[in-house]
């Protein structure tokens, strides 16, 4: 059966692995930066690339619980890597806005202040944070129940992402759309009681 083999592949690939195969895209586009690959503006396609990186592995991580729970798919223990390369991408998508971008100081308060859809993607950064530090066996075995609480948390920071690119995007396109609409239909499938769960 195709689920039992994705099963037993799964036990036997290392968290490792995920995390080395996720940060190589990361390499990939500073590449690309580096050597005109992103266009006439390389910052701000560089600063599009990773966050919408992170976003698919806000969604990625999402899709993780559905899957087990309607296909009988068990990748639950890659979640936590995936969250964390979706930390670290998010935090590389701020950097190059940080850094490279704004520059100013002075300006950087003033643009999180100003501009909503800055200020959604910080909100949703912030949140970020407690889950980044959070997301270790120690934490885990400290906080107990309140774990699985506050890392709850990422289903509206999927949201946030979701809603940042498209409120960043210039008129209505079509992909920032696209994105949105398959979060809410993860998050709907959370609360959703009418689909059975999947059953062996």
């Amino acid at each position: 059966m195709i689920t039992d083999a994705v099963n037993q592949t799964a036990r036997r690939v290392s968290n490792w692995l995920v995390y080395m195969l996720g940060i190589l895209p990361a390499g990939w586009f500073l590449y690309l930066g580096l050597t005109g690959g992103l266009g006439a503006e390389p910052i701000k396609s560089l600063e599009h690339e990773l966050g919408e990186f992170a976003l698919k592995l806000l969604i990625a991580g999402l899709c993780i619980t559905p899957l087990r729970k309607h296909l009988g798919v068990n990748l639950i223990k890659f979640r936590r890597a995936i969250g964390v390369l979706a930390f670290t991408y998010v935090f590389l998508h701020l950097l190059v806005w940080l850094v490279l971008d704004v520059q100013i100081v002075s300006q950087i308060w003033a643009d999180i202040l100003k501009r909503p859809y800055i200020t959604v993607g910080m909100v949703g950064f912030v949140l970020l944070i407690p889950l980044a530090v959070t997301s270790n066996n120690l934490s885990v075995r400290n906080l107990g129940v309140r774990w699985r609480k506050l890392h709850k948390l990422t289903y509206g920071i999927a949201f946030l992402g979701a809603l940042h690119f498209v409120m960043v995007a210039k008129g209505i396109q079509i992909e920032p759309i696209l994105y949105m609409l398959v979060v809410l239909g993860l998050l709907a499938l959370r609360v959703s009681k009418k689909s059975p769960p999947f059953q062996r």
